[in-house]
C-alpha cells in the first residue's frame, strides 16, 4: 500500500511513524524542501512512551502533484491550511480515497465539496508533540477511529488489518457524530489547558481545574440530549490519563504565539448547542479568553 501524509504536524508525522512500522509505504507531504531532504535523508523518528526510539524510513516531497498513484491520500495538516490546500487536492485522481484528520467539524462540509469518490474523515486520540522536523514524540496511547463519509470503505478496512499490530485503529459509521463527539472532547480539556498553561494529566490532579472540567461537561449534557451516552465523563478522565504528559494542540498554539483552533472547535459546538437553545456561559466564557489571549499576543 502506498499512503501520503500531508502536513508533518504532530498527528501527521506520528501517522506517518505507525504506518511506516506496519510496512506501508509512506510518503509525507511538508511545505519545506529542507524538511522534505532531511526526511529524506535519515527517515522519520518516533520517540516511545518508554523513550525507545523507533526509526523509519519514509519518503518526503513539497508537491503533491509530482507523486505517482497513490492508494491513500491522509490529510493531516490544521484547519486553517486546507483553505489552500483544497486546490490542490481537487485535481488529484477522483479515484484516490482522502482521510481528514482535522479537529472540530468545519471542514467536514468542505471537504465533502471536493470531487474524490471516497472520503472519510478520523478522530485521533493518541496523544503527540513535535520534538525537530524529523522526530515526533508519542505523548499518550488513544484510539483513531475512521468514519467513511462516502465511497468505497475496503481501503479503510484493508488499513485496520495492517496497522493493528503497532497502533489501535478502528472503524465508525457516522462521521459527522464522530467529529462531534472528539470536538465535544476537544472542548473539555484544550481550551482548560491553554487557559491555565497545564498538560492534560494536571486536569485530573488539580483540583479546581477538575472541578471547571466537570463544571462544562454538566453544561455539556445538558445542551446536547443522548450525549452522555456515548461521551461519559470517565471517558473524558480516561483521555487525560492516557495523555497526561501530553501538550494539548491548542496549549502549544499559544506557547509558539500561533493562533488556535479555537473556532473550528468551540465555536462550532457553541453554534450547535445555539441552534438547541442553550448558550454555554462556560465554554464561551472560556472561548472569548483564548479570543483575548490570542488578540493580545498579536498587540505585542
Amino acid at each position: 500500500m502506498n499512503v501520503v501524509v500531508v502536513g508533518a504536524g504532530a498527528v501527521g508525522m506520528l501517522t506517518a511513524s505507525f504506518l511506516a512500522e506496519a510496512g506501508i509505504h509512506v510518503t509525507v507531504a511538508v511545505r519545506r524542501q529542507e524538511q522534505a531532504q532531511k526526511l529524506n535523508k535519515v527517515g522519520l523518528t518516533r520517540v516511545n512512551l518508554d523513550g525507545t526510539k523507533t526509526q523509519r524510513q519514509v519518503g518526503a516531497t513539497t508537491s503533491l502533484s509530482t507523486l505517482p498513484h497513490q492508494d491513500l491520500v491522509i490529510v493531516a495538516v490544521k484547519y486553517g491550511q486546507l483553505q489552500t490546500l483544497y486546490k490542490e487536492l481537487s485535481v488529484l485522481p477522483k479515484n484516490v480515497p482522502l482521510l481528514f484528520m482535522q479537529n472540530g467539524l468545519a471542514h467536514y462540509e468542505e471537504a465533502l465539496q471536493l470531487p474524490q469518490q471516497t472520503i472519510a474523515f478520523s478522530s485521533v486520540l493518541y496523544g503527540a508533540q513535535v520534538q525537530n522536523s524529523s522526530t515526533v514524540l508519542h505523548r499518550g496511547l488513544g484510539l483513531c477511529k475512521i468514519a467513511p463519509a462516502r465511497g468505497d470503505h475496503t481501503i479503510f478496512w484493508e488499513l485496520q488489518q495492517m496497522v493493528d499490530s503497532v497502533f489501535s485503529l478502528k472503524l465508525a459509521q457516522n462521521a459527522e457524530q464522530m467529529l462531534f463527539e472528539k470536538a465535544v472532547l476537544n472542548c473539555l480539556i484544550n481550551p482548560l489547558t491553554a487557559i491555565l498553561q497545564m498538560k492534560n494529566g494536571e486536569l485530573l490532579t488539580n483540583k479546581h481545574a477538575f472541578f471547571l472540567m466537570q463544571t462544562l461537561y454538566n453544561e455539556l449534557i445538558d445542551a446536547f440530549p443522548g450525549l452522555e451516552a456515548n461521551v461519559a465523563f470517565s471517558d473524558v478522565v480516561a483521555v487525560c490519563e492516557k495523555t497526561s504528559a501530553n501538550t494539548s494542540s491548542m496549549l502549544a498554539d499559544r506557547l509558539d504565539g500561533r493562533k488556535s483552533e479555537i473556532d473550528t472547535i468551540v465555536g462550532a459546538i457553541l453554534k450547535k448547542a445555539l441552534n438547541n437553545g442553550h448558550t454555554l456561559p462556560t465554554l464561551r466564557t472560556f472561548y472569548h479568553q483564548i479570543l483575548a489571549i490570542e488578540e493580545s499576543d498579536e498587540g505585542n
